[in-house]
């Protein structure tokens, strides 16, 4: 095989360069090959679109200068373009193509008369050939016909048969690989004329590395429309025969090809592929993803070719392809492929496994189940991070998964003949060692992701497989395998459920274990509530909904619109995971009465019957359980005396402890039992003291009722939290919070609902104000409610509604025409109302945001307000196009109207909160009237009244799902009609009353005594929240979800109420010295709280595509976030916080953007999401820069990106870098907006890297009081200092939307200001511990002075217990000025007064007021203020302020060497086991904090790590290799 170097030098010269002949060097692949590899699983019939070096570059070359300008231009978010100026552009075009068209046809005819002269020679064939080859570089499909192709196709063959003139044969090749690309269907006519032959020729027979090249470019082509004569000619093996001389480029080209032949290969006849199959196996071995991924697109479909021959397949085993699928699949192979390569490797395991004995058996050897058992694990522990290995309910990698294990347990008895079947029992029954190591692998790990919340297709999975384990094990195997998992209460969480077939495996199951283990069992099935499930489903009301699907048949995989009777048979669960559909089987494998037969079987035969007696099939347990319960009860209704309400505590004390030492003793409590003794209800009545279960607390003698609450919740935190000798896992509030979670996950049955049904149609809704919409709408009849005098008629039958409208949009529609205004006479004005009717549709004026907003994408699912106002004023230029516009344009940086934004960016308003309560607002128009607040009509479906919290799909959704009366399918849920009554509300300032009560008492409570009403704000908003619609209160859940709420408010304020605990002990003289007062509280860590069933139930509902894009949420998932936030975990908060705050676009962005890796794909990903904007600032004014920046960009929606004057750079790290070096400006002292009083100051000599004269408390930031009499101190302006708030609030805003990290150390004290919560006297040690802890203790004599004055205490000897520390308070010298800051004076009144013992307790009130309140509150206002210029603020409340700083300042723990070695990218010659790496990582491990801080600022622009660690950066931390001392950072990449 000889090398063409010199002769074709000689002759490339003469060409253009872009035409010179590809070496492998210079041989570059489309894009789009890669690309498209990766769809062909998903899009079996699709051709891509690959446009490599040798395609048409037509498309390119027809832009104008302007138009790159203009795409660049775009990248950052302009939006200069005018629909005006692009019609004439387009024709302009047009002509422009069609001359050059003409134009084209005239030359290829030229060539073509070249070509068939025979006189001309070589060099004149060699010179048309040139022309022709830059011809068809630069035409367009146009300009060739199929005549020209026709014609020219049998003598570009026939040149390249040349073998006398290799530079004629290359160019010839190349023409046509230029001629298919341009002109697909030329491929037809190249095929006809033997192209395909004499091109596998040329590669068999390989000569010159070129025209190989050139060869396999042209197949590729070739094979796209042509996929089958390329397989009879052989040109897979032509393909492959050499692929390992070529470069990696040429080699996926090859690959490509192979990929497009295998695509369409033929269902019948002879298998020419079956020879490649070795040479595929071998380069399964490759290090290339996107040849390896290539060569398994092959394999998987050849395996689907050959999955109805056992011999076929037999074959296919015999090539290591098992060995070396199992080793791709496994998460540490060296080789990582895309996601739906991964399914479908693991799909082809399912095909192997279910027709070839040798890859059941390898499959076993292998130990698959570890890499099956890891796989699994990543399902469950990702909650919200952007996992690869997410699910959400369709045929993806757990569906594949359960499959794979469910061919992997044969245990089928219908066809006994089946010579497969049996030679698999028989080898799982001569080797047991493999089948228990299989199932100790997946038992425990298949019962961690039915309880964590999954579906019902893979709940039914995995009892199928566990079905299947228990039936082959033996009595022996099956006692080891259960102990792995606890199996009894695992089944009685399943018996919760309402599938029949869900209930039938369990039920099968439980028989199984009875039959094998009954003695060993049985015990434990009473104790967990199995014989108590059983026992219940045969209840004849139970029996008759035992057939009712889960969710009312939601959770269909199909859309049950489709006919076809294999779907109709295959929407079953019976066959969801058959991997061989049988077209005679029945619609549902169950009988109807199977359940209950079987059922009575179990309870007949295994279980006695006095175990139906209700107090005989107690266990002991469970009784004592109930007894204190019962004593429990008894204790709260007993009458307090005045004189004994320490013995009364004291009781409570003993009774709470009994309970404690019994739920976490020697002896297991179940879940059935905890649930079952009514422990929970009665803690719940005396936590609450009653108040809980009422819908509405009555606020007569509410400071009584919360000073028994403070006492009782001390109760609480005494028992629960004062162990200072015991981990914190054992602590009481520990072992009850996990009962609780246990307890919960059992009972809840929040209900997930997948959008499988919607069609992606577009649909016009009438309702609420005209618009076309991407899905379907309701179709809704509205009626007049009976008696109804002042409203009229609906004039129409029946009207289209947008789903997602809300009950004030529907209003806002149905208003105008319904209501009859009465004259001065009585009459109606019928004119007025017909003229009312005559007009088009139109919002109120006075409503258009708000109604605007929840029509569209569900109230404020979209991303902002303002956008959408500008949609309602183009609503009858753009209605075709509504919802598309509204979703492509939710993110622009610039707007026509910047002054309306301001007002509006508060009003956001998203389903977690009642739209009842949005006041409808519109930035231009001023205050509203009082009664567009209230409803004016009130809405009823079905007779029920609709909450206007809830959208019409919620509404509709949620009284489907309660009903339990029918099967309810898709189709039906859109055709039927609907029936709303509507009638009139009434008037009523019932509320406004109430609240305005509230507010009185509030007020009231907060003068009687500061230190035991410091709580109170806790337990008063604790029974006004709404836990969730969809749940009675008398239902266990609802008391497990308040109990749950209770006790993460005690963890909470743990400190509050153990701090007042000792302050009325000492008040009482049951502690004498004030050191005591010193509280160590443990509390429990919050993910205790978070709740891993309902996390992952939240994060497959906002997995759903389209949930993303409309909201269309059940209830529950807004409501349960909003009240009980510390039941998700953080991910999953964050997610759902930018989905409320930002709309969908930036979910998904974020998404996006961290599962990609490389800079270029960040560009592309943030350019595509969201609109950009670069801003020049200058280092030496950053605050000054940062205003600007603000003021302009503030209320938009892009993403800001910062450039530095006359520096070179721009992206994610400069960006970073303004970022921080903003936190410290506003971190110098001198400032006026902190508190200094344990300050130090960082100068430039202690840490180089950051600017000097940083302030640095180590308790954090908290703001500096100022008097509100006072306008300057020191020189500092007041009003400077609200500026710089406002500013603050802006970047600190600006920087959760655009996810950049920030360099600011705020206390814990104004993390709890940020998210609305109110500070007390026991916050102030939290920034200032000697000040908290001097007031503390002034407190404390204080309410000691007050309880000796309530005994009627005389002066005596006691005087001495009223001194500070042996110091009389008048001693102390004390007047009233706020400590430390002698101008702020506390009172005009007390000015010149000195503090005693008579007005301590008022000295205590003022210093409070002063440090947390009045001397903050305009500071805090202003901070407010430029917050909500971004987003409303209020959208931080789900958070904690642990939560909150982690999302605003990133991750406070650093690396691990294995973490470093995981999440670092290591390229251009360097890999993790290179010696300067390793040594480098080691160095890096060593750093102190501050070096640490120092690098990560270098290497990213932030001193922290993103929330997420080292795997959230984006992109990742990269190392290279270079040639150049110099480190460049490039763009925003960071690269060593």
């Amino acid at each position: 095989m000889g090398n063409r170097g010199q002769k074709r030098t000689e002759t490339a010269d003469e060409l253009p360069a872009d035409k010179r002949a590809c070496s492998s060097l210079e041989f570059r692949p489309s894009s789009s090959n890669s690309s498209s590899i990766q769809t062909h699983l998903n899009s079996p019939n699709s051709t891509p679109d690959a446009d490599m070096d040798t395609s048409s570059s037509a498309s390119a070359s027809s832009r104008s200068d302007g138009e790159h300008e203009k795409e660049e231009d775009s990248a950052y978010g302009s939006c200069d373009s005018e629909d005006a100026e692009q019609q004439p552009r387009h024709h302009i075009l047009r002509d422009y193509q069609r001359r050059r068209s003409s134009s084209d046809h005239g030359k290829l005819n030229n060539i073509l008369s070249n070509l068939n002269e025979e006189g001309n020679g070589d060099s004149g064939q060699l010179a048309a050939l040139t022309e022709l080859c830059e011809v068809l570089s630069f035409c367009t499909e146009d300009s060739i016909s199929s005549l020209m192709a026709d014609t020219l196709s049998p003598i570009l063959v026939k040149l390249a048969k040349n073998e006398s003139n290799a530079n004629i044969m290359l160019l010839a090749i190349r023409s046509i690989t230029y001629l298919s690309d341009v002109f697909p269907r030329s491929s037809g006519f190249l095929v006809r004329h033997d192209a395909v032959p004499a091109l596998c020729q040329r590669l068999l027979a390989i000569e010159y590395v070129d025209v190989a090249e050139q060869c396999l470019q042209a197949l590729e082509k070739i094979s796209r429309d042509q996929p089958l004569a390329c397989l009879q000619a052989g040109a897979i093996m032509a393909v492959l025969n050499f692929i390992d001389f070529f470069s990696i480029s040429v080699q996926r080209v090859a690959l490509s090809t192979v990929v497009n032949i295998c695509k369409k290969l033929p269902l019948e006849g002879p298998a020419p592929f079956v020879e490649a199959v070795p040479k595929l196996c071998d380069l399964l071995q490759h290090e290339d993803q996107q040849l390896v991924e290539s060569v398994a697109t092959c394999l998987i479909k050849i395996a689907e070719r050959m999955c109805q021959s056992s011999e076929m397949l037999e074959e296919l085993c015999k090539h290591e392809l098992i060995n070396q699928v199992t080793h791709l699949m496994n998460l540490n192979s060296r080789t990582t492929v895309s996601q739906p390569i991964y399914n479908g490797l693991i799909g082809l395991l399912v095909k192997l496994s279910s027709g070839s004995f040798v890859a059941f058996r390898s499959l076993y050897e292998l130990n698959i189940s570890s890499i099956l058992k890891d796989l699994l694990s990543t399902y469950d522990l990702t909650h919200g991070m952007s996992s690869p290995h997410s699910v959400d309910g369709n045929c993806n990698q757990v569906h594949e998964v359960l499959k794979l294990l469910n061919e992997l347990l044969p245990t089928s008895t219908g066809d006994l003949g089946n010579q497969l079947l049996l030679d698999k029992k028989s080898f799982l029954a001569d080797h047991p060692d493999l089948l228990q190591k299989f199932g100790m692998d997946m038992l425990p790990m298949l019962v961690q992701v039915v309880n964590s919340g999954a579906n019902i297709y893979v709940c039914y999975g995995c009892l199928s497989v566990i079905s299947k384990l228990v039936f082959l094990s033996k009595s022996d195997m099956l006692v080891e395998l259960l102990k792995t998992a606890n199996i009894p209460s695992f089944l009685a969480g399943v018996f919760t459920r309402k599938d029949h077939h869900l209930l039938m495996l369990a039920l099968q199951i439980v028989e199984m274990i009875l039959q094998k283990l009954s003695d060993v069992f049985l015990n434990s099935f009473i104790k967990e509530g199995v014989f108590f499930a059983i026992d219940t489903l045969l209840m004849p009301e139970k029996c008759s909904q035992v057939m009712l699907p889960v969710f009312s048949g939601f959770q269909s995989l199909f859309d049950s619109s489709q006919k076809s009777s294999a779907r109709d048979i295959r929407r079953c669960l019976c066959y969801a995971f058959d991997t061989v559909p049988s077209s005679s089987a029945p619609p549902c494998k169950l009988d109807k009465d199977s359940v209950c037969n079987l059922a009575k079987h179990i309870k007949t035969s295994y279980f006695a019957p006095e175990l139906s007696d209700s107090e005989k099939g107690m266990t002991d347990i469970l009784q004592n359980l109930r007894t204190f319960s019962a004593a429990l009860s008894d204790l709260i209704n007993m009458p307090v005396d005045d004189d004994t309400p320490a013995q009364h505590e004291e009781k409570f004390h003993s009774i709470l402890h009994q309970i404690m030492l019994k739920l976490n003793g020697r002896e297991r409590v179940s879940t059935f039992e905890f649930i079952e003794s009514g422990i929970v209800k009665a803690l719940m009545h005396y936590l609450s003291n009653g108040l809980y279960l009422r819908n509405n607390v009555e606020f007569n003698g509410i400071y009584n009722h919360l000073l028994v609450l403070g006492k009782r919740f001390e109760v609480f935190a005494k028992l629960f939290l004062s162990y200072s000798d015991i981990p914190v896992e054992d602590l009481p509030l520990s072992v009850l919070i996990q009962k609780l979670q246990s307890a919960l996950s059992s009972l809840e049955n929040f209900p997930v609902i997948p959008s499988h049904g919607f069609k992606q149609k577009t649909s016009f809704a009438t309702v609420p104000n005209g618009r076309c919409i991407m899905y379907p709408c309701f179709r809704v009849r509205f009626v007049r409610g009976e008696g109804e005098t002042c409203l009229s008629d609906c004039p129409e039958d029946i009207l289209t509604v947008d789903p997602f409208s809300s009950s004030d949009a529907i209003e806002g529609y149905l208003w105008p025409k319904v209501f009859i205004k009465r004259t001065e006479n009585g009459e109606s004005d019928a004119e007025a109302l017909e003229q009312m009717e005559s007009q088009p549709i139109h919002l109120p004026s006075n409503a258009n945001s708000s109604q605007g907003e929840s029509s569209g994408f569900i109230d404020s699912m979209s991303a902002d307000l303002p956008e959408m106002q500008e949609d309602e004023a183009n609503l009858s230029q753009f209605a075709s196009e509504e919802v598309h516009f509204r979703e492509s344009n939710s993110g622009e940086t610039m707007s026509l109207d910047e002054t309306n934004m301001g007002s509006t960016a508060q009003v956001q308003q998203f389903p977690t909160e009642s739209t009842t309560k949005m006041k409808p607002q519109c930035s231009a128009s001023g205050n509203n009237d009082n009664e567009d607040s209230s409803p004016r009509l009130l809405l009823y479906l079905e007779g029920h009244q609709l909450d206007r919290t809830l959208t019409l799909y919620q509404a509709i959704l949620q009284q489907l799902l309660n009903s339990e009366n029918e099967f309810i399918t898709w189709a039906k849920l859109w055709t039927r009609v609907y029936t709303l009554t509507y009638k009139k509300a009434l008037e009523s300032k019932q509320d406004d009353a109430q609240e305005h009560t509230l507010l009185e008492q509030k007020s009231s409570i907060s003068d009687k005594n500061v230190a035991s009403m410091q709580n109170m704000a806790f337990f008063s908003s604790l029974f006004a929240c709404k836990l969730a619609s969809n749940l009675d209160k008398s239902s266990p859940a609802y008391d497990i979800l308040f109990l749950l709420k209770s006790l993460e408010g005690i963890n909470k304020c743990s400190f509050h109420l153990m701090s007042y605990e000792r302050i009325r002990a000492f008040a009482e003289g049951r502690i004498d010295n004030l050191d005591n007062l010193k509280v160590m509280v443990h509390s429990v860590p919050q993910n205790e709280f978070v709740s891993s069933r309902l996390t992952e139930k939240l994060e497959q509902q906002m997995r759903d595509s389209f949930t993303l894009s409309t909201g269309g949420m059940p209830s529950w998932c807004n409501q349960l976030i909003a009240s009980c936030p510390f039941l998700f975990s953080f991910e999953a908060k964050c997610k759902y916080f930018r989905l409320a705050a930002f709309g969908p676009r930036r979910v998904q962005l974020h998404t996006t953007l961290r599962s990609n890796s490389g800079a270029s794909n960040d560009r592309q990903s943030t350019a595509a999401g969201l609109p950009r904007k670069k801003f020049l600032v200058w280092r030496d004014r950053i605050l000054d820069s940062a205003t600007r920046m603000m003021d302009l960009h503030a209320r938009h929606k892009g993403l800001l990106e910062v450039e530095y004057n006359e520096e070179v750079g721009t992206g994610l790290g400069p960006t970073l870098e303004f970022y921080t070096l903003v936190c410290h400006e506003f971190q110098k002292s001198g400032l006026g907006i902190w508190r200094e009083d344990y300050r130090s100051i960082i100068t430039s000599e202690t840490l180089p890297v950051v600017d000097s004269g940083i302030l640095i408390n180590p308790y954090g930031l908290f703001p500096h009081p100022w008097s509100p009499t006072t306008d300057s101190c020191n020189g500092i302006q007041f009003s400077e200092v609200l500026k710089k708030f406002v500013l603050l609030g802006q970047i600190v805003a600006k920087a959760i939307q655009d996810g950049r990290v920030l360099d600011v150390p705020f206390s814990k004290a104004f993390y709890k200001i940020i998210l609305g919560q109110d500070l007390c006297l026991y916050d102030i040690q939290s920034f200032n511990p000697e000040l908290g802890r001097t007031l503390l203790e002034f407190q404390a004599i204080v309410d000691r002075k007050m309880h000796l004055e309530s005994i009627c205490v005389e002066n005596s000897t006691l005087k001495l217990d009223l001194c500070f520390r042996n110091t009389r308070i008048e001693d102390l010298c004390l007047d009233f000025t706020l400590p430390g800051y002698p101008d702020y004076v506390l009172s005009s009144e007390c000015n010149h007064k000195m503090v005693n013992l008579a007005n301590l307790d008022n000295y205590i009130k003022l210093v409070v007021d002063a440090t947390i309140h009045t001397g903050i509150a305009r500071q805090v206002e202003a901070f407010k203020s430029g917050f909500n210029q971004v987003f409303a603020i209020k959208h931080l409340h789900i958070f904690t302020g642990e939560e909150l700083e982690r999302l605003l300042c990133g991750e406070r723990d650093f690396w691990a060497f294995n973490e470093l070695l995981e999440h670092i990218k290591f390229d251009h010659g360097y890999t993790a086991s290179s010696p300067p790496i390793i040594n480098l990582l080691e160095i890096i491990q060593e750093f102190e904090y501050a070096q640490r801080r120092a690098f990560l600022q270098f290497v990213t622009g932030a001193p922290r790590l993103p929330p997420g660690g080292l795997a959230s950066l984006n992109p990742k931390l990269t190392i290279v290799r270079k040639s150049i001392v110099a480190i460049v950072l490039i763009q925003s990449c960071p690269v060593l």
